[in-house]
């Protein structure tokens, strides 16, 4: 049951498998809430990997749901001491979606769709602390400083050179025309993404507003994949105060025909490169103008 992963996928294998042992036994999540004197809602978090599980919570599922072999019980306590083990990402203080850093940095490979700004582990450092400071205007220049280099740390899993993560990602014409900053940091950041598509780890594919309607208007999503079979893929939509996954087969099988209808709408890789370095130069040339 352990491998080397990190806490956030720990904690959602170790609430499966008490999942798993709730439905054996029967019970409800209700149930279960209702006799350890504890929320069903704490139940459910427990599950779903989304609450921090101690050892004494496992302790007491397992005395609930009668489990007698110890060998099991004492592997799930120990997964439930290595889930609250810190990421990397809690050295920078409180980081509002930890839950999906820590799937990201355990994910084999991601497919993403962005309607409106460049992926996030291809941003350019400038072009990050533009939007950044431009979607969060209240926030103080020292927080906007720490999300960037959060952004930063997680693009090292690109270049990752004993397992570098698999990108492939739609970015539509909106991304690339909305002047975030100013005209010099577009350029540079478009000319960044147009370098980091000769990867063989990293596809880029331009979705140009004259591709018409298309299955992803309703909004940016990722989905996340794992190497690990036990580990089923995740879908996930960024909120502006909360954030959503999708877990349930059905979720991710519907987004990732979305995702497939997206990838042969879009331009192909070469049409791509030329189509961003053409909206590059127009933003160099504005740049110039100015």
């Amino acid at each position: 049951m352990t491998s080397n992963v990190g806490p956030t996928v720990r904690r959602r294998r170790l609430g499966q498998e008490l999942r798993r042992l709730r439905q054996e036994k029967g019970m409800t999540a209700e149930e279960v809430a209702e006799e350890l004197m504890v929320s069903q809602s704490k139940i459910s978090r427990l599950e779903n990997g989304r609450r921090s599980i101690s050892q004494r919570d496992v302790r007491d599922l397992c005395r609930t749901y009668k489990v007698e072999d110890k060998a099991l019980v004492d592997s799930l306590m120990q997964m439930a001491k290595e889930s609250r083990q810190q990421g990397w990402w809690n050295a920078f203080g409180d980081v509002p979606y930890s839950v999906y850093i820590g799937f990201e940095t355990d994910a084999a490979s991601l497919r993403v769709y962005e309607p409106q700004v460049m992926p996030g582990l291809l941003q350019t450092p400038e072009y990050a602390e533009a939007v950044i400071s431009g979607a969060l205007p209240e926030v103080a220049p020292d927080q906007i400083a720490q999300r960037v280099q959060v952004r930063l740390r997680r693009q090292e899993r690109i270049t990752d050179p004993l397992g570098p993560l698999r990108l492939w990602a739609v970015v539509d014409e909106a991304a690339m025309r909305r002047v975030v900053g100013n005209h010099k940091i577009m350029s540079d950041q478009l000319e960044y993404l147009v370098r980091m598509s000769h990867e063989p780890h990293v596809t880029v594919q331009a979705l140009p507003f004259g591709m018409g309607s298309h299955p992803g208007m309703s909004g940016q999503f990722t989905i996340l994949e794992f190497s690990d079979e036990s580990d089923t893929s995740v879908v996930y939509l960024e909120g502006v105060t909360s954030d959503l996954y999708l877990e349930k087969l059905t979720d991710v099988q519907s987004y990732s025909m979305m995702y497939e209808h997206l990838r042969a709408q879009a331009l192909n890789v070469d049409q791509s490169r030329q189509f961003i370095t053409e909206v590059a130069q127009d933003h160099a040339r504005r740049h110039g103008e100015g």
